[in-house]
């Protein structure tokens, strides 16, 4: 049994992780500012800020670890446009706190939470937080020989709430208050990933050489119109959705691909068998009326 150390183990997509490294009988241990009652019998828990180095060294002080994820940060674009400061400091630093003390420990393997955006000349301050921690991790393993995964996300969701969770927040406002507004045109494109599925793959690199020192793109199989996604939704809600487009040009977000020519190029994994796109919103509607 592995040991297995996740920073950011219960934020949005950490949480599917730990299921599914759980399922698969690793041995996990969660570093996270906060805790999660739900996982209290199965995770050892550490409160730690990765922002702070003293902290990150604790966690490794009396255990050792086989592989490390950081899925710890901030990642939400929008956030990190208001907080670049604090944005660099978690995405950046604190990402470091984590590779220096996985050299000094002799850890075998860092896999790393990235995004689309570091593929992309858009995503502002948070796109460059990502890409830089990625130059990062690739000169650890150049310098000192630390074996890495950088997982590339792209537009990953669930039925469970959180700020960084776009289609729950549009199924939620749908369901509430029978109304979309959407910031743009509604021909931007993206490819729905359900973290249930992200999870998995993300097991899988681990289990496998095959995925060692390389980027890895995680996104659905389907390329899908926002406008789909909402006249999708507005049926299954029985077409009492009102949908509204703002059509102004978006900023910081990309339209159609987060591909640019700069950065390293991805590997792309998807998962087959996959959580379908109706059965995953259907899930999201279940739970907002669940919630509320």
């Amino acid at each position: 049994m592995r040991n297995v150390l996740v920073f950011g183990g219960f934020g949005f997509l950490g949480y599917y992780l730990l299921k599914e490294l759980l399922a698969r009988n690793y041995n996990v241990i969660v570093a996270d500012i906060k805790s999660n009652d739900e996982f209290k019998n199965v995770t050892t828990y550490i409160n730690c800020d990765i922002s702070k180095k003293d902290e990150v060294e604790a966690v490794f002080n009396d255990q050792s670890y086989d592989i490390v994820y950081n899925f710890a940060g901030f990642a939400n674009l929008d956030f990190a446009i208001k907080e670049p400061l604090k944005t660099m400091q978690l995405n950046i630093i604190g990402n470091m706190h984590i590779l220096e003390a996985c050299i000094k420990t002799n850890v075998k393997k860092f896999v790393y939470a990235s995004s689309a955006y570091a593929m992309s000349n858009k995503g502002s301050f948070y796109g460059i937080s990502k890409l830089a921690s990625e130059k990062i991790i690739e000169e650890y393993h150049e310098k000192y020989g630390l074996d890495f995964t950088i997982l590339r996300y792209g537009s990953v969701y669930s039925e469970r709430d959180y700020d960084n969770n776009y289609i729950y927040s549009v199924v939620k406002k749908a369901v509430l208050n029978n109304k979309i507004n959407h910031n743009g045109d509604g021909n931007e494109i993206r490819e729905y990933i359900h973290a249930g599925d992200a999870a998995k793959l993300s097991v899988d690199v681990i289990e496998s050489e095959l995925f060692n020192n390389i980027h890895v793109i995680l996104t659905g199989t389907e390329r899908m119109k926002r406008s789909e996604l909402f006249d999708m939704i507005n049926e299954i809600l029985n077409n009492k959705i009102e949908i509204e487009y703002s059509y102004s040009k978006p900023q910081n977000h990309y339209k159609f691909t987060p591909y640019s020519f700069e950065p390293s190029l991805s590997r792309k994994l998807v998962a087959n068998p996959h959580i379908d796109m109706g059965q995953g919103l259907l899930e999201c509607i279940r739970s907002v009326h669940n919630n509320e």
